[in-house]
């Protein structure tokens, strides 16, 4: 869907879009569905939906899935919603995708073949070249990055026609608004993006970089366009509608909880993410600690290899539940565990030869599982006072995300360990966070 914006001549179509109150739809594209939320002016769900979307396609190291499928999925979400709840007073979209997934486009918008998902680990190459000329700091380093991405697209036949290099949150909101060619601070950091400066470095000429090809980077949540005429017909929209740039899937789940400044969320899904609400950034990448601006503060923190993969890996779903109600929280088990599928550890300590450490195991299962959830509730607890030691503030109170978050004992362990008061988020979805955004940014 490319093309200009066309206006409306009907006056009376147009009043009645202004009578209607104000709504806000947030657009999660994640690794398996497509999540779109209407929330109203006070921030409460009117509508959700979603489409499931197939597994990308995986061939080693390389990681691609179609775009259109993304389009398609987006689009269907709209479609049920318009049958199900009034969009017209719709005032402002946004979409969060999943960080460093990226593809080719030419001038209309229309792909140059697959997008290389966020866990394409192929341009190693590219990666060891980066690393001889990035700064340390920067957070392009690695395989997976988009800039190692964008450097091995640039050596394949149907890229030399390129006009825009962009992230799947981009392309998405690009085709809901016929404007192409721009990109949001959080997922242009893995890009390159001097996000101190707010510009494309210098550096970047070193690698080759094509600066024509590189969007044009604002903050999330600011206008770049308003909805094209096909979509405003399709869906019952106003030719008003903003469109507004958007952001990673994880910074839009911590949008969604609404933590406040000096506040912090722990994410406890396969893995444990650590992030805090500061005034001030933190880089420090021999800890695996970055920062991405969110409004006029930073989300500082990082990620732990360890987390629920490893319950996992010793549980079923079912004793884990039971499990839950069986142990005694207010009773230390004693174990020392540093819970960890394999050797590997990015933060609050990088150490990529750091071991496992689950012995000795007792015979009763729950003590073990109860040591599994106290090692990670260590883990957390080093992590923040890691952040603690390099500058940044203590946590007023952890808000906590994910399939651990239901676990009222596990809460409790945590906070005796922190003391922190530890509550479980409200709201978490990342396309209510993306909605909220859409709020944020139509103030």
């Amino acid at each position: 869907m490319t093309g200009t914006i066309a206006a409306r001549s009907d006056s009376n179509l147009t009043d009645s879009f202004a009578l209607t109150e104000p709504r806000f739809l947030g657009i999660d594209i994640g690794t398996s569905g497509c999540r779109s939320c209407v929330i109203d002016a006070a921030g409460s769900i009117q509508a959700e939906v979603s489409t499931p979307l197939p597994a990308p396609g995986r061939n080693g190291a390389a990681v691609e899935q179609d775009p259109e499928i993304w389009w398609a999925a987006l689009t269907a979400n709209l479609d049920r919603l318009q049958s199900q709840h009034p969009l017209a007073g719709v005032t402002a979209i946004s979409v969060d995708g999943t960080s460093s997934t990226l593809l080719c486009c030419d001038v209309t918008g229309a792909p140059l073949g697959p997008a290389l998902m966020y866990n394409d680990a192929r341009a190693s190459r590219e990666a060891q070249r980066i690393a001889g000329i990035a700064p340390p700091g920067c957070a392009a380093h690695g395989a997976s990055a988009s800039l190692a991405k964008l450097l091995w697209l640039l050596h394949t036949p149907p890229c030399r026609n390129a006009r825009h290099i962009l992230h799947q949150a981009d392309w998405l909101l690009g085709r809901l608004c016929g404007n192409f060619g721009y990109s949001d601070e959080n997922n242009a950091l893995k890009l390159g993006y001097d996000i101190l400066n707010r510009c494309w470095p210098g550096w970047l000429e070193a690698l080759d970089v094509p600066a024509e090809l590189l969007p044009r980077v604002v903050p999330a949540g600011h206008e770049i366009g308003t909805l094209t005429a096909v979509g405003c017909k399709r869906w019952g929209l106003s030719p008003r509608t903003r469109i507004l740039a958007g952001t990673t899937d994880s910074t839009a789940s911590f949008i969604a909880t609404g933590a406040a400044p000096g506040e912090a969320v722990t994410s406890l899904g396969s893995t444990l993410v650590l992030k805090l609400l500061a005034d001030q950034p933190l880089f420090a990448p021999e800890y695996g600690i970055y920062s991405h601006r969110l409004g006029d503060r930073w989300l500082v923190g990082g990620a732990s290899n360890s987390g629920g993969a490893v319950l996992k890996a010793y549980f079923t779903s079912a004793e884990i539940e039971r499990f839950a109600s069986l142990m005694n929280p207010q009773q230390p088990t004693g174990l020392d565990y540093y819970p960890l599928l394999a050797a590997g550890e990015r933060f609050p300590v990088n150490d990529p030869a750091l071991k496992p450490r689950l012995q000795p195991r007792p015979a009763d299962d729950v003590l073990f599982y109860q040591g599994i959830l106290e090692g990670i509730a260590m883990i957390e607890y080093r992590g923040y006072r890691k952040l603690a030691e390099l500058g940044s503030p203590w946590p007023a109170r952890i808000i906590t995300t994910g399939g651990g978050a239901a676990n009222a004992a596990w809460r409790t362990i945590r906070s005796r360990l922190t003391g922190i008061p530890v509550v479980a988020a409200v709201y978490q979805q990342a396309a209510y966070g993306t909605a909220l955004l859409a709020r944020r940014g139509s103030t």
